[in-house]
């Protein structure tokens, strides 16, 4: 179905999304972004799907634009982002389902910023993350202006796009880049370890987390006071609310169905 991605749902619940032009270290052309969107379209619509994984093949997460691709395009680079990349990110954000970004090497440009895109990042410890656009009389794009500086504060992620240096998983840990580093061998496995806990928690209230948090630095608090109480009454009136009332009560594990 796909030529540059592969999709999978393991377990039953949780969908694999993978970069698959190794050769290129995941370099993005216009074929992959609409496939990436198609991707996360069918798990945000796949009712059994309850957790996302995004990674990359060979060994590297996404070193960005393909710049030999970008050259065949007829439409500027503006309308690139308007086109392939903004509804791309706007998907990932505007989602319920979490999404586990598992950094698998370099994560450069909008590699990187795909990666700021997910919930999660757990990161190799042999990745890095680089800020690429300077390099070439760019300007950070597919989001990364308004995520990064949410991460690490605005004159952190300035220095970051200004210098274009590269950060290394620890340094990445540290400035709250990603949330783990894990052994490179073992990087699969803890996320999907990670997106079965996910999985198992109650998707609707996850999604609705995700829309709180997402406005929290554009509101004031009394706003967001009011969207809490807002998302509350949402929240109560699932079947999971229920099932976690019901399994507190009787002093047994919920079982949530997502519902």
């Amino acid at each position: 179905m796909y030529q540059t991605i592969a999709y999978e749902v393991r377990d039953g619940r949780i969908a694999w999304i993978a970069l698959d032009r190794p050769d290129v270290l995941n370099a993005m052309t216009d074929q992959m972004k609409r496939e990436l969107l198609d991707a996360f379209k069918r798990a945000d619509k796949d009712p059994a799907v309850r957790a996302i994984v995004l990674t990359g093949r060979g060994r590297g997460f996404c070193s960005g634009q393909d710049l030999a691709d970008a050259s065949k395009s007829e439409v500027s680079l503006g309308d690139n982002l308007r086109t392939l990349y903004n509804p791309l990110i706007l998907q990932m954000r505007q989602m319920a389902k979490p999404i586990v970004c598992a950094v698998n090497g370099v994560a450069a440009g909008a590699g990187m910023s795909l990666a700021l895109a997910c919930d999660l990042r757990l990161c190799a410890d042999n990745a890095a993350f680089i800020e690429v656009f300077v390099r070439i009389g760019l300007v950070p794009d597919a989001g990364s202006t308004w995520l990064l500086p949410r991460l690490v504060g605005l004159a952190k992620a300035f220095e970051l796009a200004a210098l274009g240096d590269k950060v290394d998983a620890a340094e990445a840990l540290r400035l709250g880049l990603v949330n783990r580093v894990v052994p490179a061998d073992q990087l699969e496995a803890e996320a999907q370890a990670l997106a079965s806990r996910l999985a198992e928690a109650p998707t609707k209230a996850i999604g609705l987390m995700k829309r709180a948090f997402e406005r929290a630095f554009d509101h004031d608090l009394a706003d967001q006071l009011e969207y809490e109480a807002h998302l509350q009454e949402v929240a109560g009136r699932t079947r999971d609310f229920e099932e976690g009332v019901g399994a507190f009560l009787a002093k047994r594990p919920p079982a949530f169905t997502g519902q």
